[in-house]
């Protein structure tokens, strides 16, 4: 049998006026071009526009359990999570994780994203104040939205202006990523903690992009800096470091579990995780855990490159991790910088509203312990020239 093309309904004017206009942008404004495709990178480029931090999505032993899992259990049992108990893998996991990284309880959900909203969901109230940081996570400011929670942004890193918001609006829930995605700048977590400590507010920290880079074993900034009895909840979406499809909790309160899974939306309304991710995650955990040398490799690189680029007067604009972030301007100027840094063999990832203020589209590099020195000489060397091709710019 073969497909045949039906006839469809237009949708009506007042639905078509979003589509509209972001054609026009794209004739308009990007000369029928998009911001977020660029070319193809080749077999010798230096690829540094994944997650993969620590160079494990293609492990022949992750490939294997997971292949294994196939094999064995398909597609599983396909039902909300919220039915699952005894000794079933998914919640075997979560106790797995929670071990890892020193929390009485672990939740797995189906992406950072559902744990982010779902957490929020379940922790707050409408009007429940909650304190967020201006470059958390969309996913943290979706979550308190949905909620109905009392919105109070602070300034990025602002312990002062972070108490006065406090002083001004009462106890409540702090949100903060550990790493910030957009431009590797890291938490004050040691002083963001004595805040909710002294003012009797939740602490959570999003570590998606601390977790299984930072800490003796991979168990994330919180551990390693040996705060995991000052921080209420840590949240991690598990296709960074990871190399998974999953979101993961860490609750300070093992009794917390069976509150979100009967009260979070994204729990109650959707499967279970699939056998073969199940696998995944559990053989990723274990090589996390093993191969300490990924960290000191990816540390590595990572201050090498900060520090020559910062030396020869690039602003990375406080990165202190392997996330770094050349600002640009606008999407046609991000264009160009992106342009000519793949003329260079090198493709990062490009940032833009609404992931970006207008003004500040940038190119993203991520780095990863799979990058060989060459690559890393490269890289380095392709960075710098971007100053008179497309000069970066501060915002």
């Amino acid at each position: 049998m073969t497909a045949t093309t039906t006839a469809a309904p237009r949708l009506p004017a007042p639905f078509r006026l979003g589509i509209e206009r972001h054609m026009q942008r794209v004739r308009r404004d990007w000369d029928g071009s998009h911001p977020l495709h660029g070319r193809p990178p080749g077999p010798d480029a230096v690829v540094v526009n994944s997650n993969d931090y620590l160079a494990l999505a293609r492990h022949p032993r992750i490939v294997r359990a997971m292949t294994e899992a196939l094999d064995a259990d398909g597609a599983g049992a396909l039902m909300s999570g919220v039915f699952l108990h005894g000794d079933h893998p998914q919640l075997r996991l979560e106790r797995e994780l929670a071990a890892h990284v020193g929390a009485p309880a672990g939740i797995l959900c189906q992406s950072g994203w559902a744990a982010n909203t779902g957490l929020l969901q379940t922790l707050t109230e409408p009007g429940t104040p909650v304190y967020i940081d201006m470059m958390a996570h969309m996913s943290l400011w979706e979550g308190a939205r949905i909620a109905g929670a009392a919105i109070h942004r602070f300034r990025h890193n602002d312990t002062d202006h972070l108490r006065r918001r406090i002083g001004d609006h009462g106890p409540g829930v702090i949100l903060v990523d550990s790493v910030y995605s957009t431009d590797g700048s890291t938490c004050p977590l040691r002083e963001t903690a004595d805040l909710a400590a002294e003012y009797d507010c939740v602490l959570v920290v999003d570590e998606s992009h601390s977790l299984g880079t930072h800490g003796d074993l991979g168990d994330g900034m919180t551990a390693g800096l040996g705060l995991t009895d000052r921080v209420h909840f840590r949240t991690a979406s598990l296709s960074k470091a990871f190399a998974g499809r999953a979101g993961f909790i860490a609750s300070c309160d093992a009794s917390f579990t069976g509150h979100f899974k009967m009260g979070s939306h994204p729990a109650v309304f959707s499967s279970t995780l699939l056998p073969h991710d199940l696998a995944g995650l559990a053989e990723t955990l274990a090589l996390i855990r093993e191969d300490t040398w990924r960290r000191t490799r990816l540390h590595g690189i990572s201050t090498r490159v900060r520090g020559e680029l910062s030396a020869a007067g690039l602003d990375l604009h406080d990165s202190r991790s392997h996330i770094l972030a050349l600002v640009a301007g606008d999407e046609r100027q991000v264009m160009a910088l992106r342009d000519t840094l793949e003329d260079r063999g090198v493709f990062g990832s490009v940032f833009c509203p609404p992931a970006t203020p207008r003004t500040r589209s940038l190119v993203r590099i991520s780095l990863h312990a799979g990058l060989s020195d060459l690559q890393v000489d490269r890289l380095i060397t392709a960075c710098l020239r971007t100053r008179s091709a497309a000069p970066v710019r501060r915002p």
